[in-house]
């Protein structure tokens, strides 16, 4: 009875995750099931992929009304990212379950990266209202392969390729992935369904609960600054990628201290690395600024 509680307490958070992110479910989701509810590694993939289908299909409701989705955009990525979700998914029954869950959090990790850093932009570079075709198909096959073979609804892919690849505004790149997670999860379940069984049951009750929480993180998502939301989602997929990582090293290893003290020096080290290079393109730029104003 405490595992289910915990496992509808973590499915609220899911939600969450998804309305005000537009990603991080499935990266929620899959350690829960496996290391909360107790799932088979490719059950828990294949559940939550029904769980996070569901949730961004209700969680793009207010981004909707909000007109932070970029419906065009959407709609293809998520088209071409069905091809590959499907097909990931069929390819998954001949991969080991610690394989795929490795890859998971390698990939976690390398993504966040990317969304801590930020993009670099050219000053007065107008915003696309729609994302070039060819780039959102390549981009959408690509993310949903990853989508079927690791039970991630890719939104920790698609948010960084709308927002740091595409040139959308973070809002707008969350809104929009919610689109896009929503088709590429469930054609990535579809495949699953082939060779894995569902404990319907319990996959409603949490579904259930992360709908509600993915109301509530839509609610908040137009009211957090964009470089604090994709920062704080950044952070997010690193502390999830790295105890994943970890849950597959061997047992006498993964128990030993001197493994995490490394690993938590090594994270003191880049954020502080990430902080001193922030504060020197912000210096950079406050230099600019004043060469400027002095010019005039």
């Amino acid at each position: 009875m405490t595992a289910l509680v915990l496992t509808i307490a973590g499915a609220v958070l899911i939600g969450v995750s998804l309305g005000l992110l537009g990603g991080g479910g499935s990266i929620l989701a899959v350690p829960l099931l496996v290391y909360v509810a107790d799932l088979p590694a490719k059950e828990a993939i294949a559940t939550s992929l029904l769980v996070v289908g569901a949730t961004s299909a209700v969680g793009v409701l207010p981004h909707a009304r909000a007109h932070r989705v970029r419906w065009r955009t959407g709609l293809v990525f998520g088209l071409a990212g069905m091809t590959g979700a499907y097909a990931g998914g069929r390819l998954a029954e001949y991969i080991p379950a610690a394989f795929l869950l490795t890859g998971f959090a390698i990939m976690m990790l390398a993504t966040a990266v990317a969304m801590i850093r930020g993009r670099r932009t050219a000053e007065g570079r107008p915003v696309p209202h729609e994302l070039p075709v060819p780039r959102v198909l390549l981009d959408g096959v690509v993310v949903g392969l990853v989508t079927g073979l690791v039970g991630a609804g890719g939104g920790f892919l698609v948010v960084p390729a709308l927002a740091l690849l595409g040139g959308l505004p973070m809002p707008v790149a969350v809104g929009t992935s919610l689109v896009v997670i929503a088709m590429k999860s469930f054609a990535g379940l579809a495949g699953y369904l082939s060779s894995v069984h569902v404990n319907w049951g319990l996959a409603a009750a949490v579904t259930a609960a992360a709908i509600v929480g993915s109301l509530l993180g839509g609610r908040l998502a137009g009211r957090i600054p964009a470089d604090l939301l994709r920062q704080a989602f950044g952070w997010f997929v690193v502390v999830m990628g790295v105890f994943v990582l970890a849950q597959q090293l061997p047992g006498e290893l993964r128990s030993n201290p001197l493994l995490w003290t490394a690993l938590a020096v090594a994270a003191v080290a880049v954020a502080v690395a990430m902080l001193r290079r922030r504060r020197g393109r912000r210096s950079r730029h406050a230099e600019r600024d004043l060469l400027v104003t002095g010019q005039r």
